[in-house]
């Protein structure tokens, strides 16, 4: 199957984009208690944001597994709405433009999906493409979650100080968009959260905001301006899930290890926000430099 087959893609109007960047989240596998894509949809709400382009659901989706809803509209007709892949256009924040990808992770023709991916970012010119995951970790809730970068671009990973993959094993459809991405030669860099794996049936706000916070600083951008309401659901979640752990003394005895582990890494964590946003920066100049 062709990509002009299933992605629909109305450019052709837009004036020209200003230093953009594709950022991608992907409910499934690598979306642990819906982090990442919680933090997309806070940088491109609906009323900033301009729909461009839409993957196809039908040939991706197992719907026995990614089941359609069913639905009122504001008319009261009975609709379906199936899994959605759109892409987003958010326009002069922090300097530059995005192209955001907040979508389902595909069960089928992982390649064509991949493929539709890198003609949005050929097509829109994006200078480099972010991915932004979380999973479920050996992380304490009682602290803010580390952010952990990767790139498959050697220097890339030697500017901002960050590691290429060494993972060897099931991937989701992120891997697969990374390598194809890296064969191309399009930068991309992945933004990981953990989230503690022993509440990951609950909401963590808190690494929504650990992902925010470092995607803002790569980006040149401010925090989204809903900063105040997610610091007030940060305090509301930790209060229920110091409520769950305190029901348990196994588990406060976990935490405490798990606090004691993570305080000992955090001294040797990747470069701040601030250092990787510097260096992104000079290193897409430089690309640009040599085009």
């Amino acid at each position: 199957m062709r990509v002009d087959e299933v992605l629909s893609l109305e450019v052709d109007d837009l004036e020209p984009l200003r230093s953009p960047v594709m950022l991608i989240a992907l409910t499934g596998l690598f979306d642990v208690a819906g982090a990442a894509t919680t933090a997309l949809d806070r940088f491109a709400p609906a009323e900033a944001a301009v729909t461009v382009g839409e993957i196809d659901p039908d040939p991706f989706y197992d719907f026995t597994q990614e089941r359609p809803q069913v639905e009122f509209d504001d008319g009261d007709l009975r609709v379906i709405r199936w899994p959605e892949n759109t892409v987003e256009l958010v326009r002069g924040v922090g300097g530059r433009d995005l192209v955001v990808l907040v979508g389902v992770e595909p069960h089928l023709m992982w390649s064509t999906y991949s493929a539709c991916i890198r003609h949005v970012v050929e097509r829109l010119g994006c200078e480099a493409v972010v991915t932004v995951g979380s999973a479920a970790e050996g992380v304490p809730h009682t602290r803010t979650p580390l952010v952990t970068g990767s790139t498959t671009d050697a220097e890339l990973a030697r500017r901002l100080g960050i590691g290429q993959p060494t993972y060897q094993g099931v991937t989701g459809v992120v891997g697969v968009i990374q390598s194809d991405l890296g064969a191309a030669g399009i930068p991309s860099i992945s933004l990981r959260v953990g989230v503690p794996h022993y509440l990951t049936n609950a909401e963590h706000p808190q690494a929504v905001a650990a992902l925010q916070m470092h995607l803002a600083h790569v980006l040149n951008m401010p925090v989204p301006a809903d900063s105040d309401e997610l610091a007030d659901d940060i305090a509301r979640w930790r209060s229920l899930h110091d409520e769950v752990v305190a029901g348990d003394l196994q588990l406060q005895m976990y935490v405490r290890m798990l606090e004691h582990d993570h305080d000992r890494r955090a001294e040797a964590s990747i470069p701040t926000a601030d250092d990787l946003g510097e260096q992104f920066e000079r290193f897409l100049r430089d690309q640009r430099d040599a085009d």
